[in-house]
């Protein structure tokens, strides 16, 4: 059983998936770059505007994990599992994560920041750090 609040444990997991949509929002825009688009700029500009909003959510997540005596490192990682090693208060706890699961929760995170976050801004705060 996890001593982890779920609160603590959703901003954990938040410093799991960034910088993984960083990642894939940093090769994404590679790719346009190089790709024989008639107009690629406005497709760059919304992901560059994309990747300073997630590095700054990524900013508040570590500043409040650090206010909050947070600590996470990945441990281990193979073609299905990927192993995180999470300190709390002293405690340390091993979480496996399924890698399609970690896949399927950054495509979902990829629509919030490119445009979900844009529709309705008073339902998808609970993606946000506060």
């Amino acid at each position: 059983m996890t001593r982890i609040p779920s609160e603590d444990r959703d901003l954990i997991e938040k410093h799991i998936y960034y910088p993984m949509v960083l990642k894939v929002l940093e090769r994404d825009q590679s790719i346009i770059s190089k790709s024989p688009f008639k107009l690629p700029k406005p497709y760059l500009n919304l992901i560059d505007q994309t990747i300073e909003y997630v590095q700054k959510q990524l900013f508040l997540v570590k500043r409040e994990m650090k206010k909050r005596g947070l600590k996470i490192h990945e441990v281990k990682r193979d073609d299905t599992f990927t192993t995180y090693l999470f300190i709390y208060k002293g405690y340390e706890e091993y979480h496996n994560y399924f890698n399609p699961r970690l896949r399927n929760k950054v495509e979902e995170l990829m629509s919030y920041f490119l445009y979900k976050r844009f529709e309705n801004q008073s339902t998808n705060k609970s993606l946000e750090v506060k």
